[in-house]
């Protein structure tokens, strides 16, 4: 691991087009970016949308190791949305891809356009489940743990196992040469 990377958890979520593509294909862009590497996938899930009425989403969360700014990484997430064609319409309406920041290591921040952890992370359980497949103990809003949550069977209502991981290319380092 790079001294200066530092460690997040990114969801993922889609519910027009081909979900599964839209999902693996932000893989896929986050991969490419400078500075990112998608080290692991958690399995994709098809939940019951939150907001208005649409169709279900896919959803999965990916553990990055970066070396971008918490900005930065915004932007590129951003970035991936809209290579992607996301329409920023209605307030938590149907999507092609949403990319959101969970963590990104142990920092706490609240600018305005970020918040890490994400604000509502602990209030969803299509995160929360492929989440905690990745890490037992995630970064909570506020300063709060997992252990201080009540998770019950309602809250996870409406979540579904859909698949496996979504891809991710562990590329083999490098040879180094031998002199």
């Amino acid at each position: 691991m790079d001294p200066e990377a530092v460690r997040g958890f990114v969801a993922l979520g889609s519910n027009l087009g081909d979900r599964l593509a839209n999902l693996q294909r932000a893989v896929e862009l986050l991969e490419g970016r400078e500075g990112i590497s998608v080290l692991r996938a958690s399995r994709v899930y098809e939940t019951d949308p939150v907001g208005p009425p649409q169709p279900d989403y896919l959803n999965a969360v990916l553990e990055v190791e970066t070396t971008l700014t918490p900005r930065t990484l915004l932007e590129a997430a951003q970035a991936v949305e809209q290579d992607l064609g996301r329409v920023r319409g209605e307030r938590w309406g149907p999507r092609s891809i949403d990319v959101d920041l969970l963590t990104y290591g142990d920092e706490h921040i609240d600018d305005q356009g970020l918040q890490i952890p994400h604000p509502r992370m602990h209030e969803r359980a299509f995160v929360l489940v492929p989440l905690l497949e990745l890490t037992a103990d995630p970064a909570l809003p506020a300063g709060r743990r997992l252990s201080d949550l009540r998770l019950g069977p309602e809250m996870l209502r409406g979540v579904r196992l859909f698949g496996p991981a979504l891809r991710v290319d562990q590329r083999p380092a490098e040879p180094t040469r031998q002199g």
